[in-house]
C-alpha cells in the first residue's frame, strides 16, 4: 500500500489483546539491560495486565522453600516470609504440575496468600488462584502466583495462552538469575584483583634510603607520575627497578586500576604475540578460544614490560604500534581494538648499544625511552646500606620470629666495603642469610648479633678505611673517625688471632669465621701483610 507508515509500538498494543501485549513486554524485556529487582517489577506488571488479578508473587525455589522475589498487591509481610512447600499444598501442586493450574473456588487446599492481600487483609479466603512452575532445563525453579477475591475471574484464561506465560516468566527468571551470577562473579574478581594489586604494591615495599643519589631517583618518579609519558627504567641487575615501576604506577591518576606485569625473558617467542596482543579462536592450533592479551587486559592501566631487551625484534613492530597509537590486533583477526595503556618498560641491558648492533628498534626505544629513569647501583649509595641492612635485618627477624637483631660495626663496614654485583638484591639475601646463622643454636626470643663471621660475601673486597659506616654514625655525618676506629678494631682482631693460632692464618680465619682467602684480603688492604709475598701458597 503507497504512503503507508508502520504502526508505533503504542498503536500496536491498542489493537492487541492485552495478554499479547503482555507476552511481548516480557519478551522484549528478556533482553534488555535491566537490574533485577527492575526486571521482575516489569515482569509483574505486565502479568497483571494480561490477568486479571489483585495479587500476583514470582517465587524462587530454594530446597523445600519457595523465596518470594517480587510481589504485587500482597501485604509487606507475604513478601518476607518463605513458603515451605510440605505446609503449603496449593504451591507443592504447582510445582509437580507440568501445565498451569487453576484451583477450583470451593477447593479445600488452603491458599498460601489467605489474609495476606492488600485488597482484603481481614478476610480468610483467596477465592480465585492460578499457578504454574517455572523451569530451566527440565529442573523446577520457581513458581509463579495469581490470586483474585472474586471467585470465577480466571475461568476464561486460555490454557495454552498461561504455558506461554509461565514459559516467558520462567525464561525471565533464568535470564535475571543469570545476570545476577555473572555480575557477582564480575564483582568478585574485581574485589580479587584489587587485594591482589595491594598485596603486590604491598610486596613491592617502600624504596629505602636517603643518599643524594636515591633522593634524585625519587625526585624523578614523582615528577614523571603525574603524566602519562612511557617510562623506560634502566639500572643493573637487582636494583630495584621493578620497586621503582611500582613507585610510579602508585603515585599516578591509574593507581586504582590494574598494573600489569610481563616478563619479556619468559615469553617464549612462539606465543609472545599472543600473550601481548591475544587471539581468536582458530587462530593456531591451541587456539581453542578468543583470548585477550595483556595489553587488553590492562585497558586503563599500566603495562610493566619488565626486560624488555629480551624481546625478539620480529615482534618489536607490532610493540610500536601499540605504543604508539594504542591500537592492538589479535592474531587470527583485522579487527583493531583500541587501548588506553601506560607502557613503562625496564632492562638491565645497554639499549642504545643494542640499537647501534642492530638488535633492538631504534624508533621503539625512543617511543619507551619518552622518560628515561636509571636507578644507580648500591656501590653508588653506599650511604644507603646500612638502613637497607637493618631494614632486611628486621625482616628476617620477623619471618623467623627472633628478638631483636644487631649489626655489628664490623659487620656493617663489611656489608658498606663490599661490591655488590647483584646489588640490593644480593644484599638481602647476605643479611638474611646472616641472620639465620646468627640465630642458630640459641633462644628464639634472645637478642640475635650479627657479626663479621656471620656474613658470606665470598671474594666480595674488605672495607677500606674511607668507605666504612658505623651503626652510631648519623647520616650525613662525617665517616673518617668511626672508619679508622673500625679500621684499628679490625687490626687489633686479627693479629689476637693470629697469636692465638701462633701464627696460622688458616687457623685465625676458623676463629674469625671468615674464609681464609678472604683473610688474606682483608688483611693486605690494612696493611698487615706484604702482597708481593703472596705469591706462594698461604698457610
Amino acid at each position: 500500500m503507497k504512503n503507508a507508515t508502520p504502526l508505533s509500538d503504542e498503536q500496536q498494543g491498542r489493537r492487541a489483546a492485552p495478554g499479547l501485549v503482555a507476552l511481548l513486554e516480557i519478551a522484549r524485556d528478556l533482553t534488555a539491560s535491566l537490574a533485577a529487582a527492575d526486571r521482575y517489577a516489569r515482569l509483574l506488571d505486565a502479568i497483571r495486565r494480561a490477568i486479571p488479578c489483585d495479587a500476583a508473587c514470582l517465587l524462587r525455589l530454594e530446597g523445600n522453600e519457595l523465596v518470594p522475589l517480587a510481589g504485587h498487591g500482597l501485604l509487606p509481610v507475604a513478601l518476607s516470609r518463605r513458603f515451605d512447600r510440605r505446609d503449603h499444598p496449593r504451591l507443592d501442586v504447582i510445582l509437580r504440575s507440568a501445565d498451569p493450574v487453576r484451583f477450583a473456588p470451593d477447593s479445600v487446599l488452603a491458599d498460601p496468600f489467605d489474609g495476606l492481600l492488600e485488597k482484603a487483609p481481614d478476610r480468610e479466603r483467596v477465592h480465585a488462584c492460578l499457578g504454574c512452575a517455572l523451569t530451566e532445563g527440565g529442573e523446577v525453579v520457581g513458581a509463579l502466583t495469581a490470586d483474585a477475591l472474586k471467585p470465577h475471574v480466571f475461568d476464561h484464561l486460555d490454557q495454552s495462552f498461561l504455558a506461554t506465560l509461565g514459559a516467558l516468566a520462567g525464561a525471565a527468571m533464568r535470564t535475571t538469575a543469570l545476570i545476577e551470577a555473572v555480575e557477582r562473579r564480575a564483582e568478585q574478581r574485581g574485589r580479587v584483583a584489587r587485594e591482589l594489586q595491594r598485596r603486590a604494591a604491598e610486596a613491592s615495599g617502600e624504596i629505602i634510603g636517603a643518599s643524594p643519589a636515591l633522593g634524585r631517583v625519587l625526585d624523578e618518579i614523582a615528577l614523571v607520575a603525574r603524566s602519562d609519558l612511557a617510562v623506560l627504567v634502566t639500572g643493573e641487575t637487582g636494583v630495584g627497578k621493578e620497586r621503582v615501576v611500582h613507585q610510579i604506577h602508585a603515585l599516578s591518576s591509574r593507581r586504582e586500576e590494574a598494573l600489569i606485569h610481563v616478563n619479556c625473558a619468559a615469553l617464549p617467542e612462539a606465543i609472545a604475540e599472543s600473550e601481548l596482543f591475544g587471539h581468536v579462536a582458530g587462530a593456531f592450533t591451541g587456539a581453542a578460544r578468543d583470548r585477550a592479551g595483556k595489553f587488553e587486559v590492562a585497558d586503563g592501566g599500566t603495562l610493566f614490560l619488565d626486560e624488555i631487551g629480551e624481546m625478539p625484534l620480529a615482534l618489536q613492530a607490532k610493540l610500536l604500534r601499540a605504543v604508539q597509537s594504542g591500537e592492538i590486533q589479535r592474531i587470527g583477526t583485522d579487527r583493531v581494538h583500541r587501548v588506553d595503556v601506560r607502557v613503562i618498560a625496564a632492562t638491565n641491558r645497554d639499549l642504545e648499544r643494542e640499537v647501534a648492533r642492530g638488535r633492538f628498534r631504534a624508533d621503539l626505544f625512543h617511543r619507551l625511552a619518552a622518560f628515561p629513569l636509571r636507578v644507580p647501583p648500591l656501590r653508588e649509595r653506599r650511604e644507603d646500606i646500612p638502613l637497607l641492612a637493618a631494614h632486611f635485618a628486621d625482616a628476617a627477624r620477623h619471618r623467623l620470629g627472633l628478638g631483636p637483631v644487631h649489626l655489628s660495626v664490623p659487620a656493617r663496614a663489611q656489608l658498606v666495603a663490599a661490591e655488590w654485583p647483584g646489588n640490593v638484591r644480593e644484599l638481602e639475601n647476605v643479611v638474611s642469610r646472616a641472620v639465620l646463622r646468627a640465630a642458630a643454636r640459641q633462644d628464639p626470643s634472645a637478642p640475635v648479633a650479627v657479626e663479621l663471621g656471620h656474613l658470606d660475601l665470598g671474594s666480595a673486597p674488605a672495607p677500606r678505611a674511607d668507605e666504612a659506616e658505623g651503626s652510631h654514625q648519623p647520616i650525613g655525618a662525617p665517616a673518617s673517625s668511626l672508619a679508622e676506629r673500625v679500621r684499628d678494631y679490625q687490626c687489633r682482631l686479627i693479629r689476637e688471632a693470629l697469636e692465638r693460632s701462633h701464627g696460622s692464618w688458616a687457623g685465625a680465619a676458623r676463629e674469625l669465621g671468615v674464609h681464609r682467602s678472604n683473610l688474606h684480603h682483608l688483611a693486605r688492604r690494612l696493611g698487615l701483610r706484604d702482597p708481593a709475598k703472596q705469591s706462594s701458597k698461604p698457610s
